[in-house]
């Protein structure tokens, strides 16, 4: 009975994963097709794997000028939220009153708010802002980075919050003993030890700013600002769409989260069970 339950099981898990698998195989198989092959058979094999339509997409794209803006911008927005939110959770793991109380459900609240709520005021502010100061946010990669860092503390510092909990304090106090101030002990005896879910985190931002398209739309308008996925929206025309093109483009995009992921997925569970459970 066991093995027919096991069998079942099995076979259930298969046949979910083909689904989900299936919009990847139809990226992947139409990408070296033309628009003929596409209309006759959006399933079946294509009749060569020829890479012309990467190369087309590529030069239509400006595939490497929006491949380095978007790591540009993801790196940097990942390096600040991740400096930031560690050194916050630790503070407010560490000084437990009201105030740090307040503070972190307050950050965490945050993580509800859906984008598509205050999207349109968040432009209108900050358009003021650059009215007012002088200091140019909008149509630029520091605008861009400045928002990322705001939508991406609310969740990393609810997980680095969790697994700090799970940090003796003694360690700090040891380390104090023997000499060191604040920000050697955090530093030197804290971050270390929050290799796994500094690691969930950067997977987590990666794919979210990576494969981000909205928040790049109403930021950036210049053709040199463009991220990879705003490039791919180069072959949706008004009358045409470019479909052969467009599915080269968007495995382009893919593939270097993909490679990211498989080589650090085996921290995401470690780093979600350590933290955010607790």
């Amino acid at each position: 009975m066991k093995k027919n339950h096991y069998l079942l099981a099995n076979i259930l898990l298969i046949l979910l994963a083909l689904v989900f698998l299936s919009p990847l195989y139809i990226v992947v198989v139409n990408s070296f097709k033309n628009r003929a092959e596409m209309n006759l058979n959006v399933l079946g094999l294509p009749s060569s794997f020829d890479f012309q339509y990467y190369q087309r997409a590529i030069e239509r794209m400006q595939f490497p000028n929006a491949f380095m803006n978007s790591v540009i911008i993801a790196v940097c927005s990942i390096l600040f939220i991740i400096v930031l939110t560690s050194m916050t959770a630790w503070r407010f793991v560490r000084v437990p009153n009201k105030l740090s109380m307040f503070l972190f459900f307050l950050f965490v609240a945050t993580m509800i708010i859906p984008f598509q709520a205050i999207m349109m005021p968040l432009m209108q502010f900050m358009g003021w802002i650059q009215e007012i100061t002088g200091i140019r946010i909008l149509n630029t990669r520091g605008g861009l980075i400045y928002m990322y860092i705001g939508f991406g503390v609310g969740m990393s510092v609810f997980l680095y919050h969790g697994f700090i909990k799970s940090i003796p304090v003694s360690l700090e106090e040891a380390a104090t003993i023997d000499g060191c101030n604040t920000w050697q002990v955090f530093w030197r005896i804290v971050f270390p030890m929050l290799k796994s879910i500094t690691v969930t985190v950067v997977i987590l931002d990666i794919i979210w700013i990576w494969n981000d398209f909205l928040l790049p739309s109403l930021v950036l308008s210049a053709k040199r600002l463009r991220t990879i996925p705003l490039s791919t929206y180069s072959f949706f025309g008004e009358f045409t769409i470019m479909w052969n093109m467009a599915m080269a483009g968007l495995m382009m995009t893919m593939i270097p989260v993909i490679l990211f992921y498989i080589f650090s997925q085996k921290y995401i569970i470690k780093g979600m069970a350590s933290g955010a459970v607790k």
